[in-house]
């Protein structure tokens, strides 16, 4: 009992905490499902985007839960520092995935392009003309009318210029 009492205050805190973190969790959920709905964006797509903003606001709580349970700062900076390294090191090793995922969730708020939609890629050695037929979170898949299939990863999307041509292709040969 003496646990409770000396800590009374932290453990309402933490309490009320818990609970923030559910509403805030239930609100983004649905303020991201709104937006996707009036944008016309598949689910899969969705869904990982509230994944990404569930962990941000855990990280938030967790720094909260720091905060309010006084854990020294010193104590804080090594184990930041340590992990900082290692992650650090890692994402330094995977670069391109890391601004795959961020360019993925830049294309899914800026929503330049739907799926279906014709477009072509202005690359000076490989231009692409091809129909989306998904968006990922690391790579879009495209179709040529000839059917090859490409994956094309969304970081050099928001790299090249991009031109929407049509919403889909029609029966016919392309014009060069």
């Amino acid at each position: 009992m003496a646990f409770f009492q000396e800590y009374t205050r932290e453990l309402i805190a933490t309490g009320i905490l818990g609970i923030l973190l559910i509403i805030f969790r239930i609100i983004s959920t649905k303020l991201v499902r709104r937006y996707a709905k009036s944008n016309q964006t598949l689910e899969h797509r969705t869904n990982l985007v509230i994944k990404y903003i569930h962990l941000f606001i855990n990280i938030l709580v967790i720094i909260a839960l720091i905060v309010i349970w006084g854990v020294q700062t010193k104590d804080i900076t090594i184990a930041l520092s340590s992990i900082t390294t290692v992650v650090g090191v890692a994402m330094f090793a995977q670069w391109s995935i890391l601004s795959n995922i961020t360019s993925g969730v830049i294309l899914f708020f800026s929503f330049p392009f739907k799926i279906g939609d014709v477009i072509k890629i202005h690359d000076k050695d490989f231009p692409i003309e091809a129909e989306i037929e998904d968006i990922g979170a690391f790579h879009v898949y495209l179709k040529t009318i000839d059917g090859e299939k490409i994956i094309y990863p969304n970081n050099l999307l928001l790299q090249k210029g991009i031109s929407i041509l049509k919403d889909h292709f029609e029966d016919r040969e392309f014009m060069d």
